[in-house]
């Protein structure tokens, strides 16, 4: 009898993830429901992929030292820390709440039961980059290729259950959203235990990175993913950490001209995919140029800060970033940095929005809207 109820539970289970699934294949509208007014997903799911401007607890249980499972970090999100590197929602959550998707679980939170992905999964870690060594001074991270082989399972484990071609037409009308480099520029090149900057110049650098993450993009694309939103490097010259180090407080050139250098090289790139991939779309967000508006017209946005973190020590409170139950600015929403790194919640829905249904000069050759109700 054990075994019967067993059977049939588990039998139970599956009926109700495959009509999950096969209803994540239906025709979505954005727009609210005639009769009750429920908002409907413009897209099946999201998939995320990146570092910690958009990592939402993959690191939690990683020997790592890139952890924000603590207050004050999420003290403004419902569910309290969940290892946010912001006070609440960072880019990605806005977005999928924008395509009518609920929030995208960490793949730490999946791995073990398949049926948690039916919206999406989040792969993205802190300190990741495009290249494998980036951000090890953090000790453990997951890069952006072992991402990919984690998206490869969870494709596999839905080819397993659904088969190959629904599977397939689920990922197919999905969106990708990913945002790496970060960590190859302020873990990586700039960071004085690494031999990186005697082994390459700023432009030989940013052409590594690029033929990687070319590659690495086409990989998403061989394992069925066809719509992409690549964000590229924000102002790193101007985070707090970086202005700390600078007696002036002003931004540093230096790495912003490295920063500008690969992303000069990052929409050709995206160009060339498109052009080369049949069916596939990769929309280039522009978030140094967004960011670097924000910080020249803070007032325009609602921000009264622009030069220092909400949380965090010593010079432009960037010297060492939001410690453990370390008391937050009050006035979080005024600020355009949450800690020695990573931007408020204020920014990251803004960010989120503009791009969502902004115009081609901040993300091209469509909106996130306009991607997501293509046709298949």
């Amino acid at each position: 009898m054990a075994s019967l109820l067993s059977f049939s539970f588990a039998s139970s289970l599956f009926m109700l993830f495959f009509l999950l699934f096969m209803q994540a294949l239906a025709p979505y509208s954005t727009a609210q429901e005639a009769a009750g007014g429920e908002r409907r997903a413009s897209v099946p799911a999201m998939f995320v992929f990146g570092d910690s401007l958009i990592d939402n607890g993959n690191n939690n249980n990683l020997p790592s030292l890139a952890k924000a499972n603590y207050l004050p970090y999420g003290i403004d999100f419902a569910g309290g820390p969940t290892g946010r590197f912001a006070n609440g929602y960072t880019i990605a959550d806005e977005i999928s709440e924008l395509l009518g998707l609920p929030l995208i679980p960490p793949f730490s939170q999946v791995s073990g039961n398949i049926n948690n992905a039916i919206n999406g999964v989040n792969y993205a870690s802190a300190a990741a980059g495009i290249l494998d060594i980036s951000g090890r001074n953090f000790v453990s991270l997951i890069p952006f290729n072992q991402q990919i082989r984690y998206f490869a399972s969870t494709m596999e484990q839905f080819s397993n259950i659904f088969g190959a071609q629904t599977a397939s037409d689920f990922i197919a009308r999905s969106v990708f959203f990913i945002g790496f480099g970060s960590n190859d520029y302020l873990n990586n090149y700039l960071m004085p235990n690494y031999n990186t900057r005697f082994q390459y110049d700023g432009d030989q650098f940013s052409d590594l990175l690029i033929e990687h993450y070319s590659n690495q993009l086409e990989t998403l694309y061989n394992l069925g993913a066809r719509r992409f939103i690549i964000a590229n490097v924000g102002v790193l010259g101007c985070i707090p950490c970086v202005l700390s180090q600078n007696l002036t407080s002003h931004c540093s050139s230096e790495v912003n001209n490295l920063v500008i250098n690969f992303n000069s090289k990052l929409r050709p790139m995206l160009h060339n995919l498109n052009t080369n991939l049949q069916g596939s779309q990769f929309v280039h967000m522009d978030i140094y140029s967004m960011f670097r508006d924000i910080l020249e017209n803070p007032r325009q946005y609602g921000f009264s800060v622009a030069n220092r973190g909400c949380c965090g020590i010593g010079r432009n409170r960037g010297q060492i970033s939001c410690l453990p139950f370390q008391t937050p600015c009050p006035n979080r929403d005024q600020y355009i940095f949450w800690d020695a790194f990573h931007p408020t919640s204020a920014v990251n829905i803004k960010l989120a929005r503009k791009s969502f249904s902004g115009s081609s000069d901040i993300i091209s050759p469509m909106n996130i809207q306009q991607l997501a109700t293509l046709n298949p």
